[in-house]
């Protein structure tokens, strides 16, 4: 904590008020998005297409626009989206919780995504653009106050839930509320390096990135990386269940914890080390390989024990939380350096569609050959698949590497 505390004191102002605001922010997502499936099938009585819906549409309002809030921080300055989005969390989550026919549910669902959509590339872009040289520590220690607030955020949510889920709502609402007002009073504006294609219009501004082909490599390159993070939301759980029957859940819940705690824990410790020995682009591969080993030792282990599955799901989400651990600031360094650190936002913002879109699809994929191995008594094949997803997306962002396209480019030069 002390290493955490001496690390955050070392940066601007407005960088601290991020990672505060970023905390606070997944605290309150986290303490009753994880409820909100149960609240409308138990609680409200909706079909389970409903809620698929009510659910789905909150996903899509979030990935489908991130491009759209990008462009919009760019534009107009990074605080505007910030402080748009934290007042349209106030609303959604309000909503959500005092509402109960199913139109009101998806207005609400579509705000909270949406609000996602434009404050999380403004977010990344004003960290970058006011950590200057120390982006990578920045964003380190940035994640560092973002696993702690999917760690506790559960937690908080559940002891609420004791009492009402209206109260879950509420107290997430006051939350976004408290962070609209701090934003208003104490984040400067800060407002993206004005480019020529920035005073031609927005296509032009999207025409710049979409371009940009040595970034549109990296974030195809990466698509394997979010598909594999997302397995502790999809195939993990399957596993548990499979093995452990009624244990499944709790395991899964434990699941969750130990990958948050092992970012917060170890995050700034991998950051330092691996840049004491490796390149930005030699820990991104590194870490990219861990992720896709991280899912091995369940391919190895005999599905007739349930201890040794748990011991390979405990060992397997804490091998993907390290990689992803030590890829995450490199990664989202590299963006900016593909940037030129021009339209950083709208980089962001795209970069987060194409990861979304990845996500989308490989939980189809992922999903349909969980059945087909199922079906076949060949989980091994689920597992062995996803260890090659990662060794391909390392091997690709190396392959990057050695042709030299993830090279930092100049930045733009206005005349």
């Amino acid at each position: 904590m002390k290493h955490l505390w001496r690390q955050t004191q070392s940066f601007p102002s407005a960088v601290r008020l991020l990672m505060a605001n970023q905390f606070a922010i997944n605290l309150a997502f986290y303490m009753l998005m994880p409820y909100l499936a149960a609240h409308l099938s138990g609680g409200l009585g909706l079909a389970a297409w409903a809620v698929g819906l009510v659910l789905g549409v909150r996903n899509f309002s979030q990935q489908g626009m991130f491009l759209i809030g990008g462009t919009f921080a760019d534009r107009y300055g990074y605080k505007a989206p910030i402080l748009a989005g934290c007042l349209l969390r106030t609303v959604g989550f309000g909503l959500l919780g005092w509402v109960d026919n199913l139109p009101a549910l998806i207005a609400a669902s579509a705000a909270t995504g949406f609000a996602g959509a434009l404050f999380n590339p403004a977010v990344r872009a004003y960290l970058a653009a006011e950590a200057g040289e120390r982006r990578v520590d920045a964003f380190a220690t940035f994640n560092v106050y973002y696993q702690a607030g999917m760690l506790l955020g559960p937690i908080a949510g559940l002891a609420l839930l004791a009492t009402d889920f209206r109260l879950v709502c509420t107290t997430a609402a006051a939350i976004f509320t408290a962070l609209s007002v701090l934003q208003w009073r104490a984040l400067p504006p800060r407002h993206a390096s004005p480019t020529t294609s920035d005073q031609n219009g927005v296509l032009e501004q999207w025409r710049t990135v979409v371009t940009n082909r040595p970034f549109l490599l990296f974030a195809t390159a990466m698509i394997g990386s979010y598909v594999l993070t997302f397995q502790v939301y999809l195939a993990l759980p399957l596993a548990a269940a499979d093995a452990l029957g009624t244990h499944g859940t709790q395991v899964t819940s434990g699941l969750f914890v130990v990958s948050a705690a092992v970012a917060v824990i170890g995050q700034l410790r991998l950051t330092g080390w691996a840049k004491n020995r490796w390149q930005p682009s030699e820990a991104l591969v590194r870490g990219l390989s861990a992720m896709g080993l991280a899912f091995l030792p369940l391919a190895l282990a005999p599905g007739d024990s349930s201890t040794a599955v748990l011991a390979s799901l405990v060992l397997a989400v804490v091998l993907l939380a390290v990689g992803s651990a030590v890829v995450y600031p490199f990664e989202m360094d590299t963006i900016v350096n593909l940037s030129g650190e021009r339209l950083v936002a709208t980089h962001y913002g795209l970069y987060n569609t194409v990861s979304g879109l990845g996500i989308t699809i490989g939980n189809l994929v992922t999903g349909a050959l969980w059945d087909f191995a199922q079906r076949h008594d060949a989980l091994w094949l689920t597992w062995v698949t996803l260890t090659a997803t990662g060794l391909v997306c390392a091997a690709a962002v190396a392959a990057l590497a050695r042709t030299g396209r993830l090279i930092a480019r100049q930045p733009a030069v206005v005349a």
